[in-house]
């Protein structure tokens, strides 16, 4: 009696069992470090937060007098670091993930000669490969936008209350406190499963995928504040244009009413800027900047562009399978093999 070939939708669920199985210690570092960090993250929003709004009160209502200034400093450092160490490893997210990828998830299976070895067993190597990425892809997006959500919280809870708490343009708090960096960790998987499979090297994918994520980061900075359209302060010539938020760009306004970008004296602040601004001919001062309500508009712009490019690496991995599983095929029937498809009846 034949037995009866085995479904997708029975496979999917043995192929998940498979890969958690595998990948078993990465599964529970990434347990511990989301377990850990949000554990550190609700400590900052209650008792550190708590502790430091009080120092800073003690602060600001005794020590301007001419009475002995007691206040909790301790308390106010501790806030400090731990929201800096907090912040810091919420960040490294998408570097680890890559990391991850590059070595363990596809880097070390090609090197050891695992990936082909899976590739001819009863699951086709393209669903298997989408099964590789999809399960660390919804693991790692959801814990690291729980950690997000957190951080939001805690930091939310110093606004207003501590003195020296960061506030929502500062470059790391920006980062850590929206979806940008779930896109970022997201990419930063895929770029590393690609390297993977590109270089086929376990320790080659490592070292690239760490500056490849660094790189990738580097261009959003840059990008980020050119996805929507900025706000623009303009003040005369006796001070500078205030704002509050994100500067992307600043500079002299001519007599004809135009705006010439430069960095070198945007204010009558010495007679030197004076002399110079006179020589110049302009009538005042700009800046184009972001202020607190385009927050979300680059938060969501900005991810949009990062899991569309997440879509492109997913794309591209897969069809670099696809080539690779098609060739080693072609060989094995030219060579009087069976190939995989053959023996199973799974599609290609």
């Amino acid at each position: 009696m034949t037995a009866a070939p085995t479904s997708p939708a029975a496979g999917r669920p043995r192929t998940v069992r498979w890969l958690l199985r595998v990948h078993r210690p990465a599964l529970y570092g990434w347990a511990v470090l989301v377990i850990a960090l949000a554990a550190g993250l609700l400590w900052l929003r209650g008792p550190l937060a708590d502790a430091a709004a009080a120092a800073w009160h003690q602060y600001d209502t005794t020590c301007w007098r001419p009475t002995p200034c007691r206040y909790d400093q301790d308390a106010i450092l501790r806030y400090k670091d731990v929201y800096q160490y907090t912040t810091l490893t919420l960040l490294a997210i998408p570097f680890l993930a890559a990391a991850w990828a590059g070595a363990a998830l596809t880097g070390r299976e090609l090197e050891t000669g695992t990936a082909r070895l899976a590739w001819t067993q009863g699951v086709s190597p393209l669903r298997l490969l989408a099964a590789q990425l999809a399960v660390p892809a919804a693991l790692v997006g959801a814990g690291t936008a729980l950690l997000v959500w957190l951080h939001r919280l805690a930091w939310s809870a110093a606004e207003g209350r501590v003195d020296t708490a960061k506030a929502w343009y500062d470059p790391l708090t920006f980062y850590a406190n929206g979806p940008v960096t779930v896109g970022l960790a997201l990419a930063g998987l895929l770029l590393g499963a690609l390297l993977g499979l590109l270089l086929g090297r376990s320790l080659l994918a490592l070292c690239a995928s760490v500056p490849a994520v660094a790189a990738l980061w580097i261009a959003v900075h840059l990008t980020l504040p050119h996805l929507w359209p900025v706000a623009t302060g303009v003040s005369g010539r006796r001070k500078s244009p205030h704002y509050t938020g994100i500067k992307v760009e600043e500079g002299v306004i001519t007599a004809t009413g135009a705006h010439r970008p430069t960095t070198s004296c945007t204010g009558d602040a010495s007679s030197v800027c004076q002399a110079l601004n006179d020589e110049r001919g302009i009538t005042g001062f700009y800046v184009d900047y972001h202020p607190l309500a385009h927050y979300w508009p680059l938060q969501l712009a900005a991810t949009g562009v990062l899991l569309a490019l997440t879509a492109l690496l997913a794309a591209l991995v897969l069809r670099l399978v696809r080539r690779r599983t098609t060739g080693t095929a072609r060989r094995g029937t030219a060579a009087g093999t069976p190939s995989a498809t053959a023996r199973t009846g799974a599609p290609a």
